[in-house]
């Protein structure tokens, strides 16, 4: 393949147009050039999309790295997302025991709670854009409580999440995208810097204040530590949740069937946010950069190349899942929808939460809904969130 065509595939990931539909994308970068160098603004990138080479960089980071790799948020690291072993297993082990089974389980009735509260509001009128009024409030409602934050602040975290992970600017514009993240990395900075030391004085049961108050090795964690942590949380907490709830409840409102066997059995929605967080993969794809030279798929890298680990093409490699199309009853299924090995996601636990009681609470109380005929579902390149999500249905 022609190193044009080879950049034209890679590239194709990442156009606004594919991440409505990336399967035919991903399709053609596995088969044509699983791994692909394109360029991405002023940086020369390495796709890496194939089940089992991406499989086998998540479990290597000595040769592929997370030091630096995420968004550019001047000098906060996102901890411990950009940071390798040993590093990483240190902070993993302090942050660990707040997102175990044991501890989200308890979360439950608050979930469930905020879930029929947003439903109530929106059952009897018929209609809602469920972006707005369900995917975005629960994640956001119940990361400010677990946070201890005001909830009259929350606009301003939205804000932040927006311009932080899809920020206002040209396609292509990579260097007006970094400047903003640089900007806003700054504003949530000072916030919390000023929240870390009230925490300090008046401990309180929040996350963060059990965070604040917590310590490796005796040692507690520094203020560039609790700042690190502070800014993952907020992005993850508020952004990749509501991404995903959109990507399912546009899937189910579009494929009745698979609707409908969720409405028949509802037992079977755990396994179906498996399935459907594998053929979805709201978020697209997770950087590294290579730590030392190394060959993958018989193409030889060198260190310093930046790559990117195109998680969604991974889960729909048929390869790993024969007849990779939706199989609410399919297994094993071992998608990497979530990363993989040491940096598979901490708060995995309590997305599957969230998503499993949203999909019960739904569709036992509205178990038929439609997009409004002539309504086109856009999603950002990336986090595939929607940018609405109007819904039609008989007033409950």
């Amino acid at each position: 393949m022609s190193s044009t065509a080879e950049s034209e595939a890679a590239n194709a990931l990442f156009a606004p147009s594919v991440a409505d539909d990336p399967h035919a994308a991903y399709r053609r970068i596995r088969q044509e050039c699983p791994v692909a160098r394109t360029a991405m603004g002023d940086r020369n990138v390495v796709v890496i999309s194939r089940y089992d080479d991406v499989n086998w960089a998540l479990r290597h980071p000595e040769y592929f790295t997370s030091a630096g790799g995420s968004l550019n948020l001047g000098d906060q690291p996102l901890i411990p997302l950009e940071f390798d072993p040993p590093e990483h297993t240190k902070y993993r082990r302090l942050l660990s025991p707040q997102f175990v089974p044991r501890e989200i389980r308890q979360l439950e009735p608050e979930v469930r709670r905020i879930v029929r509260g947003l439903i109530d509001e929106v059952a009897p009128r018929g209609k809602c854009d469920f972006h707005e009024e369900i995917a975005t409030p629960l994640p956001s409602e119940l990361f400010m409580a677990l946070m201890g934050l005001p909830a009259d602040d929350l606009p301003l975290f939205l804000r932040w999440r927006d311009d932080s992970i899809r920020p206002s600017v040209e396609p292509g514009d990579f260097e007006g995208a970094e400047r903003i993240r640089i900007e806003v990395a700054h504003e949530i900075s000072e916030y919390f810097r000023d929240l870390i030391a009230r925490c300090r004085l008046e401990p309180s049961d929040s996350l963060l204040s059990r965070i604040v108050h917590s310590s490796i090795d005796d040692e507690p964690l520094s203020e560039a530590e609790l700042l690190g942590i502070s800014h993952l949380l907020l992005l993850g907490g508020l952004d990749t949740v509501t991404a995903t709830l959109d990507c399912m409840v546009a899937f189910l409102a579009t494929h009745p069937q698979h609707r409908h066997q969720i409405v028949n059995d509802p037992s079977i929605i755990p396994a179906a946010v498996e399935e459907l967080l594998r053929w979805l993969t709201p978020v697209m794809a997770i950087p590294r950069s290579v730590k030392e030279d190394v060959e993958i798929g018989g193409v030889q890298l060198q260190a310093g190349d930046a790559v990117m680990l195109a998680i969604g093409a991974a889960n729909d490699d048929e390869s790993e899942f024969p007849d990779p199309d939706v199989d609410f009853l399919r297994d094993p299924n071992r998608h990497v929808a979530f990363g993989g090995s040491n940096h598979s996601c901490l708060g995995a636990h309590l997305a599957r939460l969230e998503l499993r009681v949203t999909l019960e609470e739904l569709h036992a109380r509205i178990p038929d809904y439609r997009i409004p005929e002539g309504v086109d579902i856009h999603f950002s390149p990336g986090i595939r969130q929607a940018d609405q999500l109007p819904l039609e249905f008989e007033p409950a």
